[in-house]
């Protein structure tokens, strides 16, 4: 066999193949341009998602700013109330263990922190509704004039109720005359004893000003004097 003579069968295969000139598999270009769509619709949708939690991170902590001022406010007005009833400030302040459970249930994130003020603010809620119904049966929280009639009225009450009874026991004569005279000038003293006695049994904070109802007060405590005087009178000059 000659120099110039053609190698042919698997002898040939071989030798190309170790003379490197196998030919390299051809790539389709539609099947390129398909994994370029999938991986960019991929990482689109990454991007989707990242911005949504983002947002959803951003509208939780916007709403937990909001519900942290209505919790601080509702708070506040509590400590005022209980120091008010006499609570020790102490307990009112919350312990290491409380402060460490609280911190542990807002770990998640705005979320979290979120439902817990929520929480909170509902427990908030529920005292405001427990001490408001013990502040039904508490004279101090009634209204002004109902509360004051409570202490003006015993006191407009005690003279007349003695003239009578001296009327009723004596009749016509000296001594209801004395009594008659002596308790014309009692309803000014009712009125001055039930105005100390308003601020001796009832109080309010510091910012506030107690309403004594004066001119109520006045009136309670002279109408039982005017009208039990006059019948008096009226008896005294029928006898």
């Amino acid at each position: 066999m000659g120099p110039n003579a053609t190698v042919t069968g698997p002898g040939r295969q071989r030798a190309a193949a170790a003379g490197g000139d196998a030919t390299p598999p051809v790539v389709e270009p539609g099947a390129a341009w398909g994994e370029y769509l999938a991986a960019a619709r991929q990482l689109d949708g990454v991007r989707r998602s990242a911005a949504a939690a983002a947002g959803e991170q951003a509208r939780s902590a916007e709403a937990a700013r909001e519900e942290l001022t209505v919790v601080r406010s509702g708070l506040a007005s509590q400590q005022e109330l209980l120091r008010e009833l006499g609570v020790p400030a102490i307990s009112l302040v919350p312990s290491p263990p409380e402060l460490t459970e609280a911190a542990r249930s807002m770990a998640g994130g705005p979320a979290a922190v979120l439902a817990a003020l929520r929480a909170a603010r509902g427990r908030a809620e529920a005292a405001d509704a427990a001490l408001a119904a013990r502040g039904r049966f508490r004279p101090g929280s009634w209204p002004a004039r109902a509360r004051n009639l409570l202490v003006y009225g015993p006191f407009a009450l005690v003279v007349p109720l003695i003239q009578v009874a001296v009327y009723a026991a004596t009749g016509i004569g000296p001594a209801s005359v004395a009594a008659l005279i002596c308790g014309l000038p009692m309803p000014a003293v009712a009125f001055v004893a039930g105005w100390v006695g308003i601020g001796r049994l009832f109080r309010v904070g510091p910012a506030e000003r107690l309403d004594r109802t004066v001119r109520f007060g006045a009136l309670v405590c002279l109408v039982p004097a005017v009208l039990v005087t006059a019948g008096l009178l009226l008896a005294l000059l029928a006898g």
